[in-house]
């Protein structure tokens, strides 16, 4: 199993999530988050004074499935949250050891 999690542009979610429905996902965890990379933040004016704003807005989402389901999870990612820009996010792949569903006890892809 692979655990998955996507750093993307909040504006991203909603296409990003209806591209995963589309290759058969059917749950995930969103979290709201901030952060900074190479896009390093910008500065904005509020009544007149600028000040610098360091961490920028993100949604991440986070996945686990199964191995050979991770390659079309990663395009699919890759292909809705794309804008070309400085930004897009990063997505993180990681070996999942195992999992277990808490009501029924299954473990592994059961569990998921």
């Amino acid at each position: 199993m692979k655990h998955i999690e996507a750093v993307i542009r909040p504006f991203k979610l909603d296409e990003v999530k209806e591209k995963l429905a589309s290759i058969g996902i059917k749950g995930m965890t969103v979290e709201e988050v901030r952060g900074f990379g190479r896009q390093r933040g910008h500065t904005e004016i509020y009544r007149g004074a600028e000040y610098t704003v360091d961490f920028v807005s993100k949604v991440k989402i986070e996945l686990v499935v199964e191995d050979a389901m991770a390659p079309a999870l990663v395009a699919a990612i890759r292909e809705a949250a794309y804008t070309g820009e400085v930004g897009d996010g990063k997505i993180f792949i990681m070996d999942m050891g195992d999992a277990v569903r808490i009501r029924t006890g299954e473990t592994g892809g059961n569990a998921i």
